[in-house]
């Protein structure tokens, strides 16, 4: 089993200040451990895994790979949002396992929370506004993702500047900040400007452990901030896709249908529906090359140090 992890202690077990960012269909096994074996929080949706049996391999995997005397600590993404029907089975295995970090997103965490601090792990609430982020601290939240816009799938609409600045004035604990986020260099601003960690998604798309198509992680490699469309006509909250995606799966990026309601069980229950429709955030237009995750971590060190001797 893995263990538990408090909020004072987990920076110092960090190569870097860095969360690779939880990513549907696109974060497995491969990458939490190569991400945690590299020394930054390697974390994966718990949808990824077409059923609560493969998830419970995936736990497996996971933590008999990962050291936790050595490794970083990973966490697992859970969608609390009521339409998902798994998302009780996917907390109790989370607790099996001894997750050491819970992200929630689409939800409330106050169900995680009271899970999670009863075997010592931690939860981060995943929000995309300040009303939001008093509501995760007020469910027990022990850290907030705050996601910005930029991000690839589910986006907030804030800028970091505003949304970090006002954050801070009542919360004081971790924060870990999303959105755009692409180099040591975006690490570092991250810290600057008032947030504990980074979180960072789209440039773990284009990595030898993602499960992307190749065709998927060549297009972001090929793509720029123009390509990117966001919108809620096909998950029904705001997302960032990519428009030849969107293209290629039959939609026309002008005339987008109406949002559809939220259904996060929807998407959980048939994943192969999204396969061909690719999200990415602002930030592809700086990915030139598909690397494996241990030296694209070698390389967001070393920019990260040159931003702070600077």
């Amino acid at each position: 089993m893995t263990a538990s992890v408090t909020m004072s202690a987990l920076k110092d077990r960090l190569r870097l200040p860095l969360f690779q960012a939880p990513m549907f269909l696109q974060s497995g096994p491969d990458m939490v451990i190569a991400a945690c074996r590299a020394g930054i929080v390697g974390t994966f949706p718990s949808p990824n895994a077409r059923s609560t049996e493969e998830l419970e391999v995936w736990l497996q995997q996971i933590t008999r790979a990962i050291d936790p005397g050595i490794d970083a600590p990973w966490a697992i993404n859970l969608m609390m949002h009521r339409s998902n029907p798994r998302r009780l089975d996917d907390l109790q295995l989370a607790a099996q396992y001894e997750a050491p970090l819970i992200i929630t997103a689409l939800g409330s965490p106050r169900e995680a929370v009271d899970i999670a601090h009863h075997y010592g792990g931690r939860v981060f609430a995943d929000v995309i506004s300040p009303e939001l982020a008093r509501k995760a601290i007020d469910a027990g939240a022990d850290g907030l993702v705050l996601v910005c816009a930029g991000a690839g799938g589910h986006t907030g609409q804030l800028s970091p500047f505003a949304f970090v600045e006002e954050v801070r004035r009542f919360w004081h604990g971790d924060l870990v900040l999303g959105g755009g986020i692409v180099s040591g260099r975006g690490i570092r601003a991250a810290e600057v400007m008032g947030a504990t960690y980074a979180y960072m998604g789209t440039r773990f798309i284009a990595t030898e452990e993602s499960l992307a198509d190749p065709r998927y992680k060549d297009m972001v490699v090929t793509s720029s901030a123009k390509d990117i469309i966001c919108t809620d006509a096909i998950s029904g909250v705001p997302a960032n896709w990519l428009r030849l995606s969107l293209i290629q799966a039959g939609y026309d990026p002008d005339h987008l249908p109406p949002a559809k309601a939220v259904n996060v069980g929807d998407a959980s229950g048939d994943p192969t529906r999204w396969r061909d429709i690719w999200s990415a955030g602002q930030n592809v237009g700086s990915i030139d090359a598909t690397l494996p995750i241990a030296r694209l971590v070698d390389q967001l060190e070393q920019e990260y140090q040159s931003a702070c001797d600077a």
